[in-house]
């Protein structure tokens, strides 16, 4: 497992949704920049209160640091290129936007 620290742009609204039970989650997409200057996609995810709080406080465009454990990937574009990705599962997320830090 890798834990790291990303800093990006969200693309589109975080999206609360349902596990099972009564368990809920918040799942958003940020757009990154990979030490090149390439664009990096994270898929971000939060179990955690605090962290789904502010989540939802943002809005697409907004800017956000999170913290959490890193898991690489690769995607393929429509024009079938692939290109480097990121799933973080975030226990710490902090914004101008919504002025706190998850935990």
């Amino acid at each position: 497992m890798i834990d790291g620290l990303i800093a990006g742009r969200l693309i589109g609204d975080p999206e609360q949704r349902q596990g099972k039970g009564d368990s809920s989650y918040v799942v958003a997409r940020v757009r990154a920049q990979s030490s090149e200057g390439e664009p990096l996609m994270v898929n971000l995810i939060a179990f955690d209160e605090v962290p789904c709080s502010v989540l939802l406080a943002l809005r697409d465009g907004d800017s956000l640091a999170a913290a959490g454990h890193l898991n690489p990937k690769v995607w393929t574009d429509k024009q079938g290129n692939t290109k480097p990705a990121l799933d973080l599962v975030a226990h710490r997320v902090v914004s101008t936007g919504a002025g706190n830090l998850g935990r």
